[in-house]
């Protein structure tokens, strides 16, 4: 079980109280880190998000210490790493909560392209920058039935691996036909594909 996880923001604070919004919970400074705050469910397991400034890093200190805080100088738009969060929340409260924010959040079926999907997320984009798959009481038994029903063999299957890749990969905006042929890595801006 994942008790806590720390994640980046321009705004920790802000970020920090919109997550705790979503869980029921409270939002409190990160004593350890200056700038840091602490999104807290009160829930039964003590999940927590702690939200740090968008240039921190965790290093691990030349001497044979604890971890210790350091910088990043530049810090990238998008970063790769996602949780899932369960919430006691419906879709529409969720949506409505990042709507309020301006940031990006919609619902999505995980799973295999032209298949019925394994499990249902709202992908929920903090600052537009941090995902964070929220899932509502129905969408969290979705995917512990999934996790613990035996399903997962066919993520092994090369078939179903290709067929999952093809609703997460990002490909090359359609170019008119009078465009100039290029190298297609580098030839425009480029849409993410979604199921």
């Amino acid at each position: 079980m994942i008790h806590h996880v720390s994640i980046p923001a321009r705004e920790p604070q802000h970020v920090a109280e919109v997550l705790a919004e979503l869980m029921y919970g409270t939002c409190v400074p990160f004593g350890p880190l200056e700038g840091a705050f602490m999104a807290t469910s009160n829930d039964a397991n003590g999940t927590m998000i702690e939200v740090y400034p968008e240039r921190v890093t965790l290093d691990i200190p030349e001497r044979d210490d604890q971890v210790v805080f350091s910088e990043n100088p530049a810090p990238p738009q998008f970063w790769p790493f996602h949780v899932l969060l369960s919430v006691p929340r419906e879709a529409e409260e969720v949506v409505g909560i990042a709507a309020r924010e301006g940031w990006r959040a919609k619902t999505f079926g995980r799973g295999m392209r032209g298949h019925k999907p394994f499990f249902h997320v709202i992908e929920f984009w903090l600052e537009n920058s941090v995902l964070i798959e929220v899932a509502t009481p129905a969408m969290a038994q979705e995917y512990v039935d999934f996790l613990t029903g035996g399903r997962t063999a066919t993520m092994s299957d090369p078939e179903s691996s290709r067929l999952m890749r093809a609703t997460h990969v990002k490909e090359p905006a359609e170019k008119p036909a009078d465009a100039p042929a290029g190298n297609p890595r580098t030839a425009g801006p480029v849409s993410a594909r979604v199921a």
